[in-house]
């Protein structure tokens, strides 16, 4: 079997594939070589007063090496538009 990494493979747009919006990521987890990323929003709740819940959006499963790649990418396109992680944790950011 060829390794599918060595092949320019197409990508097929689908505009019926499910869109997330999510405000940050809860949290991570390494899964039998895999990467968990558990994302989250928050919503707010009306049955008692207002109130604000976060709320569980979605998970994201990626091998390592996919979440290595997106980590890479990630930082290329956020630097590329003067975002990039490094500027933001010198002017204070933190992770969560």
């Amino acid at each position: 079997m060829a390794n599918t990494s060595d092949q320019k493979i197409p990508l097929l747009p689908n505009p019926l594939a499910p869109e997330v919006f999510a405000a940050k990521a809860a949290g991570f987890f390494l899964l039998n070589g895999n990467i968990v990323i558990t994302l989250e929003s928050a919503r707010p709740e009306y049955s008692e007063g207002p109130t604000l819940n976060r709320v569980v959006v979605g998970r994201v499963l990626m091998p390592v090496q996919g979440a290595q790649n997106l980590v890479v990418a990630l930082n290329d396109f956020l630097a590329k538009h003067s975002l990039d992680p490094s500027s933001a944790i010198k002017s204070g950011a933190t992770s969560n």
